[in-house]
């Protein structure tokens, strides 16, 4: 609704006549002040109590309101938590720069602040962080002197106090009147995000609209975790220098959040309603301090609503709630006993189903309607948050990663995804990973080293993406960069194969402390029609080679090359997969107590030592 139409009988049009006869000039709606404003995207008016309620979105286009400093900690802090840090730090003048102090004093007078960013410690969800927040309203938030200080100051002390940092980026860059000394406010606010990120600590970035400039490159993408709210410009050069610097017209959409969470360069867009909540669940997963020693929480059987979950697709919201807190030494007693070699067994857990031929292994591995990565998630973890992109180009849709809940303790996920149906295949690119899923699986395997949490790896590829572009952005490379890394990584790595395992595309994600295969799994140097093409130039012999490649998980096991088979039921599908859900996370729950009570040297030693002997 415009403006004009909201107060009809206070406007007049130039030249319109009263009932006494008399002419009117033209005038505006008499508005009542501070009732009514403009959204500036669709031009609707809006009343302004509505949008605050609204978490300061339109209500009829969802456009966003900037939000000032401490409105926006208001709507993310818990009640009465904020403790403001470092006020009453006032710019100076380095470049004598003309009419900057003056103006600055008008900002202060206009705004009630004394610069663009605040800082305090506060509560969300109950657990403490330090957060700085910039406004928009003075000077853009552009970064001058001030505003490094108390940031960098603000990031210090939550090194000292371990604690975690949330900075809400709102800026258009670096501030012009203060030259190379703001310039160098980039350098200070990396540096000390340096000693924040070594001393083990959480940094999540808020990329709100606009984020460009010198906070762009410098605290705002350094985040472990980038989350965004929708449709912010977010870019290092604004649209218009760009546009200027080309001579081209800019595409719809371009440094969008949406367009930075295609290109691999944030983990998450947030909605402002959900950004509190979104919040304290990852600052709740870092604040759980490893695995609970001692005390074993086995899941319970999986039941009808199990199966109802599965086949209804809600991510990251299933069934780890059932695990019993049954004592581990009582559990391990029943179920099952640690091998001479240190690897977690369990009585039974090997024994398979009715001999079948390898060819018969190989089409029920690749059967249309078997489980795929995101199906064990739902099933075993809960709180799952996807984390998105390799920071360097893309995010790959092959690979699904993030961070979860099991049994009470927080883990890192990766999944080779295939999809299901055609669209969702096309979409996953039927599970070949490009370079940019591999770097994107070793970032999240690094952050979790980092945390010291766990890594969980589900195996399901053909084989690593063969393509063009796949080739220019160095797909060797990234392969073998994961294996380099996995073989040092200094929290636990399990790997488990639910499908195809095909070549080093596979091994990227399995160079691990144990690996275990699915019962009709396989995982082998690469397809069977592909050893039969090279070998036999026939890929018609594919069901012959299939028998001499030894790639069933029995033969594996056979050969050392796997530790443990999981049963499944045959065939095994989506509905019947809760099936196997109390078996495979009583084995987890085991493998998981028996190595983190490793400390990092022997287990890198125990990793490295398996596959020293193959």
């Amino acid at each position: 609704m415009k403006f004009k139409h909201m107060f009809k009988r206070t406007a007049a049009k130039a030249g319109s006549v009263n009932s006494a006869g008399n002419l009117f000039a033209a005038r505006q709606p008499e508005v009542p002040d501070g009732l009514l404003k403009k959204c500036n995207s669709c031009k609707s008016a809006v009343f302004v109590e509505e949008v605050k309620k609204n978490y300061y979105i339109c209500p009829h286009c969802r456009n966003y309101f900037r939000v000032h400093a401490y409105r926006r900690i208001e709507m993310v802090a818990d009640a009465d938590s904020f403790e403001e840090w470092n006020q009453g730090l006032k710019t100076e003048n380095p470049l004598h720069f003309k009419g900057y102090e003056e103006k600055l004093e008008g900002l202060r007078e206009k705004t009630k602040l004394d610069e663009a960013v605040i800082t305090g410690k506060v509560t969300i969800g109950g657990t403490p962080a330090v957060i700085g927040v910039c406004d928009g309203r003075f000077l853009m938030a552009s970064m001058g002197e001030v505003v490094g200080e108390k940031i960098t100051r603000a990031v210090e002390r939550a090194t000292e106090e371990k604690l975690p940092v949330i900075l809400f980026a709102c800026s258009g860059g670096a501030r012009m009147q203060e030259g190379i000394v703001s310039l160098m406010q980039m350098a200070k606010t990396s540096a000390a995000l340096k000693r924040h990120c070594d001393a083990g600590q959480l940094y999540i970035s808020v990329l709100t609209n606009p984020t460009t400039g010198g906070v762009t490159a410098s605290f705002a993408m350094l985040g472990d975790i980038i989350l965004a709210e929708p449709n912010a410009l977010i870019g290092f050069a604004g649209p218009r220098v760009i546009e200027q610097t080309i001579g081209q017209k800019l595409p719809q959409g371009f440094q969008r959040s949406e367009f930075l969470l295609e290109h691999g360069f944030i983990d998450e867009i947030v909605e402002r309603e959900n950004l509190k909540e979104e919040l304290g669940r990852i600052l709740k997963m870092h604040a759980v301090d490893g695995a609970v020693k001692g005390k074993s929480r086995i899941p319970e059987k999986a039941d009808e609503e199990t199966s109802q979950y599965i086949s209804e697709e809600k991510p990251g919201q299933i069934l780890s709630e059932q695990c019993l807190k049954n004592d581990t030494e009582q559990s391990v007693k029943n179920d099952g006993e640690q091998s001479q070699s240190g690897k977690t067994e369990t009585k039974g857990m090997n024994q398979i189903g009715p001999k079948m031929s390898a060819w018969e292994h190989v089409q029920l591995a690749r059967e249309k309607n078997r489980p795929t990565g995101k199906d064990y998630v739902n099933l075993l973890f809960t709180d799952f948050v996807e984390m998105h992109g390799d920071r360097y180009f893309r995010d790959d849709p092959a690979v699904i990663g993030g961070i979860a809940m099991f049994c009470g303790q927080p883990v890192t996920v990766l999944v080779q995804e295939k999809g299901h149906g055609t669209k969702s295949n096309i979409e996953h690119n039927f599970g070949m990973v490009s370079p940019d899923g591999y770097r994107k699986s070793l970032r999240l395997m690094k952050q979790a080293e980092k945390f010291g949490r766990p890594v969980i790896c589900f195996v399901d590829t053909p084989g690593a993406f063969c393509g063009l572009e796949a080739e220019e952005r160095g797909q060797g490379e990234a392969i073998a960069r994961n294996l380099y890394e996995l073989s040092g990584l200094k929290v636990p790595v399990l790997s488990v194969v639910i499908g195809e395992g095909g070549s080093g595309g596979a091994l990227a994600f399995a160079v691990a402390d144990e690996v275990w295969m699915m019962e009709h799994s396989i995982y082998s140097i690469l397809s069977p029609e592909g050893f039969a093409s090279i070998l036999w130039k026939d890929s018609k012999r594919a069901k012959e080679a299939a028998e001499v490649m030894k790639l069933t998980a029995g033969d594996l096991k056979e050969l050392g090359i796997i530790e443990q088979i999981i049963h499944e039921e045959e065939p095994l599908n989506r509905e019947n997969l809760p099936e196997v859900f109390e078996d495979l996370s009583r084995k987890i729950q085991h493998f998981l107590e028996h190595y983190e009570t490793m400390d990092e040297t022997a287990l890198v030693k125990h990793r490295y030592d398996r596959f020293r002997r193959m």
